[in-house]
């Protein structure tokens, strides 16, 4: 990877509140054009991570660049460049949408505002929510007016924190159709979510819990690495089936999927045999895919917060 080609790329990164060390020695390396899935359970140090990069905090330790920036001396040169999407809305709910929208090209001093605004209201397809006041918009349009917002000074790298938290699915379908039209058009996008659906739309990912980083790679990369093998089982009694899979040594994970289990583990001759043992003869099973969910569940395994 050229300097030119990459985005982030950062080494050690760390950050401590007091004792808690809340980012511990992270690398990581995100590539222009780039949606960058970032995963990890509340309070694993995602938020804290991703104000070091835009200059909004400074680590502890570690180096690295940002938009070729310094990330310690030279912060104030990559504000500028990146757009920045807290998990709450952050607008202003008293203002309509083109007030927010023109307050935000005054304040990053934006020649030709008017026509700027006007022509990313009609981009957005917010035209009908114009003169609609921010804070009566639903969730799904607020998280469109705030990606209106950050990407208004025509930003290199956009850095999402879980976006469409508390969204219903078509508006997080919409927001993330926008993100890849962003991405083809060379913007980078670095995305924490808790979303497992949302996180298979990434073009990779990584998974950090309590400030460690426990995995990164594209999807596929990450399920094969687990080495993770999964059964799908079907038919009656699946709660009593349940409770005996659970007890039985090499199996890791018996989660329900509607009316089936998905047994998960290490070893797949463990598992088929567990199942054909088990199971009665009005049940079947059969190899099925590992799911990015199953993963990790699985990294999770002997985490403590």
């Amino acid at each position: 990877m050229t300097a030119a080609q990459t985005v982030i790329d950062v080494t050690g990164v760390t950050k401590s509140f007091g004792e808690k060390t809340v980012v511990n020695g992270l690398d990581m390396q995100v590539r222009k054009g780039e949606i960058f899935g970032f995963l990890g359970p509340n309070g694993s140090g995602k938020t804290t991570f991703i104000r070091m990069l835009c200059g909004l905090l400074s680590p502890d330790a570690g180096s690295g660049t940002c938009l070729g920036y310094d990330i310690i001396r030279e912060a104030d040169m990559i504000k500028p460049n990146v757009g920045y999407m807290a998990q709450k809305f952050s607008l202003y709910g008293d203002l309509t949408v083109k007030e927010n929208l023109d307050f935000l090209a005054k304040a990053y001093q934006l020649p030709n505002r008017r026509k700027l605004v006007d022509d990313a209201i009609e981009r957005m397809d917010l035209g009908r929510f114009s003169n609609q006041l921010a804070g009566s918009l639903s969730g799904g349009w607020k998280q469109r007016l705030a990606l209106t917002g950050c990407t208004l000074h025509s930003p290199k790298l956009l850095l999402l924190d879980e976006p469409t938290a508390g969204v219903d699915p078509s508006a997080r379908r919409d927001f993330w159709d926008e993100v890849h039209n962003l991405a083809d058009q060379g913007i980078t996008a670095l995305i924490s979510t808790h979303y497992m659906d949302e996180a298979e739309r990434c073009h990779r990912l990584a998974y950090i819990a309590y400030g460690d980083l426990l995995a990164k790679g594209t999807l596929e990369e990450l399920i094969h690495d687990s080495g993770l093998h999964t059964w799908t089982l079907k038919g009656p009694d699946l709660g009593e089936l349940t409770k005996k899979l659970r007890a039985t040594e090499g199996i890791d994970q018996v989660v329900a999927f509607g009316n089936t289990l998905h047994i998960s583990g290490r070893d797949n001759t463990v598992i088929e045999e567990s199942l054909r043992n088990l199971s009665g003869a009005a049940n079947s099973f059969e190899p099925s895919e590992t799911s990015l969910e199953e993963v990790f569940i699985d990294l999770m395994r002997g985490m403590n917060p």
